[in-house]
């Protein structure tokens, strides 16, 4: 599994912490996040996270703001992605078993670390359940333009 991950400057302790839970569960990563605690506009941070998991050269991708809320509104302009915005567990297993969701978001404002580390764990060993959820995933993609 190969992982893109970006955050805004809301996000970057975060992202940190996430990253560092990739590195102890051996995920190949790439970070497109900012270096620095200077503002930046989260649509920048989004796109290649974004375009790298629709293009294929990504499975999956972690986007992390101060809320998630930009980040997966812009996430979710790319055609191919299902962005989803997580702030529990259950949420994240849903997301992955029923939307076959190719990105989290989540907010550094929102929620704490220890609990990023469980969501972003259970979204990554989730799988999509398929059926009759399929179906659904199919009409998602009919209405991308």
């Amino acid at each position: 599994m190969r992982i893109a991950i970006s955050s805004d400057h809301g996000g970057n302790q975060l992202r940190r912490e996430i990253m560092q839970l990739l590195d102890e569960l051996q995920i190949s990563y790439e970070d497109f996040g900012p270096q620095s605690a200077d503002s930046v506009d989260y649509p920048d941070y989004a796109k290649p996270v974004s375009e790298g998991v629709a293009n294929g050269e990504f499975d999956k991708g972690i986007l992390i703001c101060g809320t998630g809320i930009g980040m997966s509104i812009a996430a979710n302009k790319v055609k191919g992605i299902r962005c989803a915005l997580v702030h529990d567990v259950f949420s994240a297993k849903a997301t992955r078993c029923h939307n076959d969701s190719n990105i989290l978001a989540m907010g550094e404002r929102v929620i704490g670390p220890g609990l990023a580390r469980e969501i972003v764990q259970a979204w990554l060993e989730t799988d999509f359940e398929g059926g009759r959820h399929t179906r659904r995933i199919e009409k998602i993609t009919e209405l991308e333009q």
